[in-house]
Parts: C-alpha cells; structure tokens; sequence
C-alpha cells in the first residue's frame, strides 16, 4: 500500500517528526471555564479549552501546525506543553493517515461527499478509521481518538443504557455502523459506541451541574452556556447553521450537532458559529446547568437520575466478544461498517484469541502478534493484536502497539519485552520479531513498557478543574521524591494563583475509565511521580488515562449533600426516624439535619455538610432493608434559584414507565437528552417527592406528568403535602397521556392517550405554548356508620377511625360504574403484567361489561338504597344503576355523561365553575350507548356541596380507584386546594378563560369561556 506522510499526530513513529518549526500556542486571557478557544484547522490546539466538550477544542482561524510542546525562548514552555528538556510533540489532530486504495463506495467523512477513482481515492487514519478526501486532508478538525481525552478539560462521565442494538447509528470512536453489533450509548447526549470500543470512549458529556461554590456573584454576574458539540449521528434532513445546506449524512460520522440547543453545523462551519448557547427553543423550560450543584463523587449519574442499570446484561453481552479489539489493518467500509464477510469476522475473532495461528500465516511476510500493555492484562488475559512486518524494526513494533491501545506517546519512552520469557527479554534492535519465543499452537505476544530515559524523573499534568484558567492542564517537572504540596505550589505559580494558603485547595487524582470518571483526594505527602510509575507497571494505557486536578476545597465541601430516604415505616415520629437512622449508620455517618419528613409516605430527607461521609452513607443505606423492606436511597442535587435567568421557569418532568407500554421508556429517555437529565424523573420507586423537594426552591416553574390520571393525581396529592414548604406552591402542569382513560388529558386538549409516534421536543413545546387554567378540587369525606367499622375500605388519609378523605380531581361514582372499575382493578392487581396496553385493558372493560349485562346481581333498587342533597336540598333520584357525579366532561375515555348543551334549569358546566354535576345511568346498555355517543346520561342535579347517604354497602370509585364502601355519609364540599393545569392551545388567539392572574387578584367568574372543552 502507497504510504503518504502521515498528519503527526501527538506520539507518532514517524522519523519526520516536527519539533521545532511550528508556531507556539496562542496566548491566554483569564476566561472562565468554558471560554472556547479553537484549533487550527490542520488540528493545532490553542490550550484554553471551550466547554470541555471534545470537538469544541478542534477548528480555529489560523493556518498550519502549532506545536504547543515546543518552549519558548526563555525556557518557559507554551500553556498546556511540557517544558523544555521534555518530549516535544504536536497537539494536533493525531490522526495517522495513510494512502489507501477503497473497494466500495466510500465517503470523506470531513465533507460527506464519495471519493472517486479506482486507486488511492483518499487516506485514513490507523488508529480511529477516519477517511478524507487528499484535498480535505489539510482542513480536518475532528481529532483522533489516540488524542481526544488530551483536549477534555474538565472529563464528564458517560451513563451507559444497558447493550444492544442500535439502529442508523456510527460508533464515535471506530466511525463504523452499529447495526450489526452490541453497543451501548449515553443516556445523556447521543454518544454511541460498539462494546467492544467503549475502553476508548471519551468522557466528554455534556457537563449538567456547573454551579462552584468559588465563583461569587462578583465574579461572574450571569453564568454563560457555551455549545456543546458532538460529532456525527445527526438527525435527518439537518442543516447548516452557518451555510443552510445540508450537514447530515446516512454513510459515514460526520457533521457536529449541539447537546444543548439541537443545532447543527458541518465541520468545516461550526467554528463560525457563535460560541454562546442560549438552549434554542427549549430556552424557558430549561434548567441551566450553572443553576445545578452536585459535588464529584464516585455515584454513578445513572444512580443520581433514579436510572435503573441492568449490569447482568451488560455482562452478559460482553462475555459474547472476549477481548475484541478493531484492529488497525482490518478493511473499513462506510457503507458496509463492519467486516466484509463472515470469514472475516470468524477470522478476527480467532485472531483475538489464544488459539493456533493459520498454516497459511507461515507463507506471509507479516506477523500478528499479541501486545500486553502492563500486569494486569496478562493477569486477565486481555490483549490486543498487531500486524507487523516480520523484517519491522523495534520502533515500527513500538508505534504500532502504542496505536493499538489509542497511547499517544513518545516511541523513544517505550520498550518492548518478550511475554513469553520469565524474565521479560526485551527484543534487539535487529530483526525484534524474528527473536520472539514460539511456542507450540501459540502465538508470539510481548509486552509493551514504559522505560523514561530516567526513571526517577518525569512531568505530571495538572489540570486547573474549576479554578478560574484558561489552560486546559499544566505540566510540573517531578522527580521520585517530589510531593502533592510542592505540586500544588508549582502548580499554583503557572496558573497564576496565589500561593500563601495552600490549605485552601486539594490534589485530586481522577482516572478515566470505560467513559467513567473516578476521584480520589490525596495526601499532601504523597509522590504522584511513584504513582504513575506503579499504575503503567499494571497498565500503560491507565497510566495515560490518570490525571490530577487542583481545585479549591469549598467547591467539594462547602454545598450540602441531601439523600432522600424512602420505605420506612409510615407516621412515626421524628424522633424514632432519627432512631432508626442511627442504629443503620452508626454515629461516623450521622446527618447534619433531617427535614422534611413525609410522615404518610414513610420518606424523609437528611443532609451532610460533607460529600465523602454522604457518599458512604448512600451505599451503607443503599443495601439495607428495614421491616423487611428494601430501603429506596436517592442522592440529590441542589439548585440555586438566583443563576436561573429572568423569564426561564424550568420545566420539572415526572415520568411513569409503566404506563402505556415501552412510551413511558422511550419518553424518560428522549427528555433527559433534550433537556437537563436533573429536572427528568422516574416515577417508579421514588415517586414525585424527590423532584419536588429539589425544586422547593425555585420560584416559578412547571410541572409535566407523563402518565394516566392516576399519575396526576398522584403528583398533585405530593403537591398538596409539600406545597407549604415550597416557594412555587402551585406550579402549572402538563399532561402526556400515557394511561388507558385519559379524561383529564382529554379535556385540557393533550389527546386521548400518546401513542409513540410523536415528535417528543413537539410536546416540549406544546408545554411552552400551553396557557394556564384552574382545575377545581374537591374533598370527599366517607363517614362510615360505627357499627359497620369494621368493613371500612382502604383510605389515603384517616382523620378519625371509621372516617376516610379524598381529593376528587375527575370524578366519584357508585353503583354499577363503581362495580365494573372494581372488577378491572382486581383483575389487574391479580396479574398486572398483562394489563400494559392500553387497547387490552379496554378489551378486558368490555369483556365485564358483558359479563354484567347477563349477571344476576344489579343494583336496579340504587334509587331506594341512596339519599341525595345538592346544597342543602334534597334530590329525588329516578330509578338507576348508578350515580355519577363529575367534575370535568369526560368520563370512560372521553365520553360526555353530561351531553350537548340544552335548555334546561343547569347552567353550561366547565371544570373551574365551582360546580358539580350529577347524572345517573340505567345500566351497563345505558353506559355504552354513552361511550358510543348515542345517549347521554340522566341528568340529576348540580351543585357546590354534596351530601351522600348509603343505606347499605355499595361500591364507590374516585377518580378510578375503587373500593366496596359500608353503610354511612358521604360528603362532597369544595376543597381548598387549588390546582393550575396547562391546557394545550389549539392556535394562537385571544385568552378567554380566568388565568391564574385573575385568580392571584381574586377574579372568579369564567368570563367568556370556549365552547369546546371536551377536545
């Protein structure tokens, strides 16, 4: 194969190596973190990093190489490189291209468009299988994953779904199509990888929670977002922000996209985008990520989120590829993705193992051989293979082992051993792969090593974290004996920081793994250099991946880290919780405060004032049961109300995944990457309390309920009990129908149920257009006659012994509405896993519906069994069923019991008029023609107070839950507690409904309300 000068890239073999004719990096402002500052179009780096996302730190306006490693005149080196006397390499773009002849149709993945020709159409990279164009070869932005983590300047770690099968998707790290393997993607931002490449995969998240304690108002008046760009995977039919053509392509990873706001940009035009992100159309629902604290632990953000990860199948997949690795001279395709045929793809997978090497591999001039990089993968058996000419010398050896473990090295600081001898024989210069130990059905491995030309002396990078630098890290000069205080002064004086209290800032060493970060605090008198030395002993490549940030102690200890504690016992006192809390913990791991406590859902909440002794508490509380119930531990972020800009209310989601199939997934899933992964949660386990006691604080904002009604009566019932420790004691919700009725979505326009096929940022801004309206609530108090006690139905709240109280928020029936609700509940309480469609548990309706029309029990003497009185009066019943009494003008899946508007005595109902209304039916015949729309219901009487007498026991349901209730009072009055619903607006027109101003000044009449309620 023609090989054409290789792009240098950080560590290349080449011995053309640059050194000292490139220009040195651009000077330094003092930004804050995030200020971008681009690369050179030929892939040289200006240090300060933007947003610490991977391809902001790409393209920039100057032209040719700037090599940031070489010193400057007086010795000092350029931000960000080493300094003199150390390597010097380029921080380029790192891609190692060579010329190559492409058998299929193949596309540059810097423009997208084919490479035509029949013979040396273009180059691509060794390590990270980028093609381009020979005429694109100068401008390529995006760098090569060998360098990618070099160019992160505070690393965000990935959340990982669980493996499977991704459909038109490119893997970020090998550029080739997923379909046809297991991968795995982040539940935050669209970065996807195969399995077997998330060794490699760059901790660039988008960063969720940038609020530091350090940064005082005076600092830094108004927080500013910058993009966060990801490279490839666009969505169809993308255009250009800059030049409005089209930036996406179906072939190959290519194009950049924003996390944040959704724009989207080629790579040659995203640089001219302006650098500050203002969330695009999400803008007032979005809750700034300067606006959430959080400090680092070792919690994983699945966890924080509530994310539940099924580790088993993860486990399981990876068991199916032991120690795949792409190999550097396997055929690439953009079209084909993987492996050409299924012998290739046998043959690979043979080569990956410790299996006998092909006969016909004898007759080849070239050699595959294994490569350990440290102890620990030859412990574990985890290896990479090699293609090497048999005549290669040690140095092609070296170069090509340091691109199969993506190492970005200097050649001349590594030396190759052979793993087959005891002693590790490291391999002659002359003719290295013709001296490896053979043995018999084996194939030659060795053992890469990292040999400094001293040992005992070398450079750290120290990274400034969230101290205000614009240098993404800084190198110090260390020797065996140098400490973590004399680094942090060293450190200090090249950020340009003051050095007279050195206990005001810590030495963290963090270690990037698999697309996870993870921080351990050291000791001031440690020896990170000894450090480094024992880590590339066991792995040369987690020597690469290990770094140390310097950061002030306040920003890790000064915020409060609250845990919210659910499954205890119900309606104890503080007292005992605090008891129970203790002899779980132990006093070393006792709380700062404990408050609120959710006295009857058996929840509270308890806070440190430190991470650590917090972090521990978490995973102690985590795995402890408590009256033989799994204790639910969820460890929450804080928010500063003040960094949220004027206008903003953010847009706090629940989401219930249970309902209505895989919807409730799939939403869950598409708004934590549309919006802050914080203000997204998962109803299952936790329920609401958790997201409302993070937001307790935040003066305005809204409220989405991705559920049935259940769901929303579930939300504003925890509204109803935390509201008056909140600042927003009734935000505005929104509904998106996930359930089997929906009669509260249906009549506030948000549809009959979402079936999948939506556009979910279309709901988001429905959300934003949605206009404010009340919803009336009522309180429904069951008084059941002493001498029947001890039949009483189950309750939410019990003020005395035979007395039960509900909040209606729909409706309240008895008789055979009741009867039938009651059959489907224990039908489905019985085997709830068949109950998940929404057309199946209308078939199950209808089927007991039948089953009643021939059955012998009736409730035809209801009329003689009940006593009415509307405001004071009492009402003749005619002869019914079944009794129901409404509050919106939907019932039963959008039926109107109420029927058209007609003259009569009853004023026009709406579900704000302090009204209630009632109706009776005559029969399961009767309830059907008024689903069918034939019929309408009896109507009965209406009114704002309601008295119930029950002669005997009869089954009663409010708002779908249903009960058989005992003989006694029921009453229905007005509640005191509010609640403000978002109707979506059908289009743009005058508001002719009571909004919540006019409440908030006291207005109560509806004024000229909208004929159609019930759409």
């Amino acid at each position: 194969m023609a090989t054409a000068k290789p792009n240098m890239g950080v560590g290349s073999s080449s011995s053309e190596h640059h050194t000292g004719d490139s220009s040195m990096a651009a000077e330094f402002s003092d930004m804050s973190v995030g200020d971008p500052t681009p690369l050179s179009p030929t892939g040289g780096v200006s240090i300060s990093s933007p947003n610490d996302s991977l391809a902001t730190a790409i393209a920039g306006p100057s032209g040719g190489d700037q090599a940031v490693s070489t010193p400057d005149g007086n010795g000092e080196a350029a931000d960000g490189a080493e300094p003199a006397g150390s390597p010097e390499y380029e921080l380029g773009h790192g891609h190692y291209f060579t010329k190559k002849t492409f058998h299929k149709p193949t596309y540059c993945h810097h423009c997208t468009d084919m490479l035509w020709g029949l013979i040396g159409q273009g180059y691509i990279c060794e390590v990270c299988n980028f093609v381009v164009h020979d005429r694109c070869l100068k401008v390529v932005v995006s760098p090569c994953s060998t360098i990618a983590i070099n160019v992160i300047k505070n690393p965000v770690p990935h959340c990982w779904t669980e493996a499977g099968h991704l459909k038109r998707k490119f893997c970020n790290v090998c550029r080739k199509r997923i379909e046809d393997s297991c991968a795995v993607r982040c539940e935050v931002c669209e970065y996807c990888v195969h399995l077997e490449c998330q060794d490699f995969s760059v901790a660039d998240c988008k960063q969720c929670a940038t609020y530091a304690a350090s940064r005082t108002s005076k600092q830094q008046s108004q927080p500013v977002q910058y993009h966060h760009w990801r490279e490839g995977n666009l969505p169809a039919n993308s255009k250009c922000y800059t030049c409005k053509k089209a930036c996406w392509s179906a072939e190959c990873l290519a194009g950049m996209r924003c996390e944040w706001c959704g724009i989207t940009a080629h790579a040659t035009c995203y640089r001219l985008v302006p650098p500050q992100c203002n969330f695009g159309v999400l803008e007032s629902i979005m809750l700034p990520p300067a606006a959430v604290s959080i400090p680092r632990t070792d919690v994983p953000l699945e966890t924080i989120i509530g994310m539940e990860m099924k580790r088993r199948e993860q486990q399981l997949a990876r068991s199916a590829y032991p120690n795949i690795a792409r190999s550097i001279s396997e055929e690439f395709s953009s079209t084909g993705g993987e492996l050409t045929s299924q012998s290739d793809r046998a043959n690979r997978n043979k080569d990956m193992q410790d299996d006998y090497p092909s006969p016909k591999e004898k007759d080849k001039d070239e050699e595959v051989i294994k490569v350990f990089d440290g102890n620990t993968s030859m412990k574990k058996k985890i290896f990479r293979t090699i293609t090497v000419a048999r005549n290669a010398s040690r140095e092609a050896i070296i170069a090509a082992a340091l691109r199969a473990f993506h190492i970005s090295g200097d050649p001349r600081h590594y030396a190759i051993t052979d793993a087959c001898e005891g002693g590790e024989k490291e391999l002659p210069d002359f003719m290295p792969v013709q001296s490896l130990t053979r043995r018999e059905g084996k194939r030659p491995a060795i053992f890469l090593r990292y040999r400094p030309p001293n040992p005992d002396q070398g450079f750290v990078k120290v990274f400034p974290g969230k101290l205000r630098s614009g240098d993404i890290f800084r190198t110090i000069p260390v020797t065996s004996d140098t400490s973590v205080e004399e680094i942090m002064v060293a450190a200090l004086l090249k950020f340009g920081l003051d050095t007279s209290d050195i206990n005001k800032f810590r030495l963290s060493e963090v270690t990037l793994d698999k697309g996870s970060v993870h921080e351990r605090v050291m000791d001031n008198q440690e020896c990170p250099w000894e450090l480094l030395r024992g880590i590339a002993r066991e792995s040369i490549r987690q020597k690469e991946l290990t770094r140390f940030y310097l950061q002030q102690k306040e920003d890790c200890y000064s915020a409060t880290v609250a845990l919210f504690i659910g499954n205890l016992p119900q309606n104890q006192s503080q007292r005992q919780y605090e008891k129970i809390l203790l002899d779980l913990l132990g006093k070393p791991y006792k709380f700062k405060q404990i408050g609120p406590i959710y006295y009857e859902y058996g929840s509270l909440v308890v806070t440190y004032d430190n991470a650590d002794i917090a972090v521990k508490a978490f995973y102690m509380l985590r795995e402890t049961t408590y009256d033989e119930k799994q204790l639910l531990v969820l460890l929450l972020p804080s928010l500063i109300p003040a960094n949220i800009p004027q206008g903003v209310r953010p847009l706090l989601v629940f989401v219930n995944v249970k309902s209505g199939g895989c919807q409730g997934l799939e939403l869950i899933t598409s708004f934590r990457k549309m919006l802050n992964p914080y203000q997204v949660y998962d109803l299952e386990g936790s329920g609401p309390l958790p997201g409302l006691y993070v937001f307790r604080h935040v003066r305005n904002y809204k409220i989405l309920v991705c559920g049935g009604d259940g769901t929303v009566g579930w939300v504003l019932q925890c509204l109803d009990n935390v509201g008056q420790d909140s600042e927003c004691q009734s935000p505005a919700c929104a509904i998106v129908p996930l359930g089997t009725g929906n009669d509260l979505a249906r009549v506030l326009r948000w549809g009959p149920g979402y079936t999948g096929g939506g556009d979910p940022m279309s709901l988001l801004k429905d959300v934003i257009d949605a206009e404010e309206i009340r919803l009336d609530r009522w309180t429904v108090v069951f008084h059941t006659d002493e001498k029947d006690e001890s039949k009483q139905g189950t309750s939410n709240n019990t003020s005395e012994d035979n007395t039960a109280i509900f909040v209606m928020n729909n409706y309240f029936g008895i008789g055979i509405d009741a009867d039938l609700c009651l059959d489907f509940h224990n039908a489905r309480e019985e085997n709830p896993n068949k109950f998940n469609s929404r057309l199946h548990n209308k078939g199950v309706y209808v089927k007991m519906g039948l089953r009643k029309m021939v059955s012998r029990k009736t409730w035809k003497d209801l009329h003689r069994e009940v006593r009415l009185e509307v405001d004071g009066r009492p009402v003749e019943l005619p002869q019914v069923e079944g009794i129901i009494i409404l509050n919106i003008l939907s019932w039963g899946s959008g039926a109107n019991p109420w029927g058209p508007e007609r003259d009569d005595s009853f004023t026009k109902p709406t579900h704000y008029d302090g009204m209630l209304e009632v109706v009776g039916v005559t029969g399961v015949v009767h309830m059907g023609q008024i689903q069918s729309g034939l019929r309408s219901a009896i109507r009965i009487a209406q009114g704002g107070h309601l008295r119930i007498r029950l002669l005997t026991e009869m089954p009663v349901q409010v708002d779908g839950e249903p009960w058989i209730q005992p003989a006694g009072e029921v009453v229905v009055l007005r509640s005191a507690l509010k609640a403000t619903m978002l109707r979506k607006s059908k289009m743009k027109r005058r508001n002719t409904e009571p909004m919540l101003a006019s409440a908030a000044s006291g207005v109560d009449k509806p004024g000229n309300l909208d004929q159609s309620t019930t759409d």
